[in-house]
């Protein structure tokens, strides 16, 4: 019903820059909540950055001042724009979207994208 679609992901160097790009497409009411998560080899996916529609963004302390969250409701699609990257950084990155599909529904359901691989590296 619903596909989120991550990219923008690659090698990066410390303190370069990067952008990372989720759209959703499918069968879309609204959207609430945008989130990106991370997964590092033998870690737990970790929370980002989130941004609910027409909220404030929230970040993990880990990547505040370094990571912005934002969001196209037109587009359906979020952003990350990842400055100053640390090896610490390397994920995959995925994002997740709150979704309403049923127009007489109030209820949402989360989706998330396959990801897209970030590795910080000289």
């Amino acid at each position: 019903q619903v596909q989120l679609v991550e990219s923008g992901g690659g090698l990066v160097q410390p303190g370069g820059s990067l952008r990372l790009t989720c759209a959703a497409s499918g069968r879309i009411i609204r959207i609430n909540d945008m989130a990106w998560y991370r997964q590092a080899p033998g870690k737990q996916r970790e929370f980002v950055a989130g941004i609910a529609s027409g909220g404030s963004p929230n970040y993990a302390d880990s990547v505040k001042g370094r990571f912005t969250i934002s969001r196209d409701d037109a587009k359906n699609t979020v952003y990350l724009q990842i400055d100053s990257p640390k090896p610490e950084d390397t994920a995959v990155y995925h994002c997740k979207a709150g979704v309403k599909t049923m127009t007489f529904s109030r209820s949402y359901v989360d989706y998330w994208g396959q990801g897209t691989q970030v590795t910080v590296s000289s």
